[in-house]
């Protein structure tokens, strides 16, 4: 049995970049599906764990961490092989930077909790929330596909994969589901193929884990 438990969803787009992460550094884990359809999130027994009532949490040991961001960098200086983030301060804080674009920008705002809240409480229609959904996503995508333009490798800094790659793939995978046009981000498109060309990354989608539905 594993020491590490990963607490989320198979959609989820946070536990999705925990997963990458894992993958990547090659951790032995297992997962307990939280079915966010169902409310689960919000069950005592959870929220006794976790009192924000999100997904991903990660128990790793005797020690339990929230928020995708910082279970990541917690990965990262707990297992540095290999390493996610880059050498000096200036190469971390680019690379923290166009992560954050996606984790800060884009996914607080297309969360599944605020397309329920337009929906129940604001009285907005599939289509309203659809073009809310996609247009949060266009405004990150454009400076992010400005950055894989100007990288000198497959990845978005270059031929390592960093943290701001391991919050890609899972961004991809929602513009998709909503049907986006992604015809104005080919940089991000050939990032995203790059990444799923990785064995580490294939393994975190949403289709290979165990609660995916079919």
């Amino acid at each position: 049995m594993s020491e590490r438990l990963l607490y989320g969803y198979w959609r989820s787009s946070a536990a999705y970049r925990v997963r990458i992460a894992l993958n990547l550094k090659g951790l032995d884990y297992e997962q307990t599906s939280i079915d966010l359809k169902k409310g689960a999130q919000g069950s005592p027994g959870f929220k006794m764990m976790n009192p924000q009532g999100l997904v991903p949490l990660l128990v790793d040991g005797d020690k339990a961490f929230n928020q995708s961001m910082a279970i990541v960098e917690y990965l990262d200086e707990t297992y540095p092989d290999p390493p996610l983030l880059g050498q000096t301060p200036e190469e971390r804080a680019r690379i923290r930077a166009a992560a954050q674009i996606i984790g800060c920008d884009i996914h607080p705002l297309d969360n599944v909790r605020v397309l329920k809240y337009l929906k129940t409480e604001m009285g907005q229609d599939q289509d309203a929330i659809d073009a809310w959904y996609l247009h949060w996503i266009r405004e990150g995508f454009r400076p992010l596909e400005e950055l894989a333009e100007r990288s000198p490798g497959p990845y978005l800094f270059g031929d390592r994969i960093t943290l701001a790659d391991i919050c890609l793939p899972p961004q991809m995978y929602n513009a998709r589901r909503f049907r986006m046009d992604l015809e104005a981000f080919p940089a991000l498109v050939a990032a995203d193929k790059a990444l799923m060309e990785n064995e580490a990354v294939k393994a975190a989608r949403p289709e290979a884990q165990p609660d995916a539905e079919t």
